[in-house]
């Protein structure tokens, strides 16, 4: 397994090599002595989850205000489109955003540290998305930028074929950046 930083500060993609053969493929989704030494605490992961979704189903974007929460995010099942934005203003990457292919042929796991918006848009018939999360859910936490917002301007793949009421009526990037910066 190999780790690749990316564009983003503090953003990781865990790399396995899946190995293959006539029954099938074995592959590590994560290993947690290599995660200690990019500074992360495997014990920390308190809750997981797991989410279905059709083709084109948009999840996000969302985030967590206070501390944040730290994730591991991975395909399971299907592929995504997983979008990111740092929604850290002390961060040197503030505002920037990046996207990744995740699916079930890499097995890639992606560490999304505290602070970022994130979102995905379900590219195959039937999409399973795992999640390891750093905390409890506090829905007072909750933050949400629109999918299609205009200063973000993401290039989601295929057409919107589902998206929840909360996504649909989620604020705009420059809403949040106001509520962040406190201007």
């Amino acid at each position: 397994m190999r780790v690749d930083r990316t564009a983003i500060d503090g953003l990781l993609l865990f790399v396995p090599t899946p190995h293959r053969d006539d029954r099938g493929l074995f592959t590590r989704t994560f290993d947690a002595v290599l995660g200690a030494e990019f500074g992360l605490d495997p014990a920390a992961f308190v809750q997981d989850s797991q989410s279905r979704s059709r083709q084109g189903t948009i999840r996000g974007l969302h985030g967590r205000s206070g501390r944040g929460e730290a994730k591991l995010v991975r395909c399971a099942r299907g592929a995504v489109l997983d979008v990111l934005v740092d929604a850290r203003p002390d961060s040197p990457t503030f505002g920037e955003q990046t996207s990744l292919r995740l699916d079930d042929e890499n097995f890639a796991t992606l560490y999304v540290p505290p602070g970022m918006l994130h979102g995905f848009q379900a590219l195959t018939e039937l999409t399973d998305v795992c999640y390891r999360i750093d905390r409890d859910h506090d829905p007072s936490e909750d933050l949400a930028v629109r999918y299609d917002d205009p200063e973000l301007k993401i290039q989601w793949p295929l057409p919107v074929s589902a998206i929840s009421e909360r996504d649909l009526s989620a604020g705009s990037w420059a809403q949040l950046v106001a509520r962040l910066v406190g201007s």
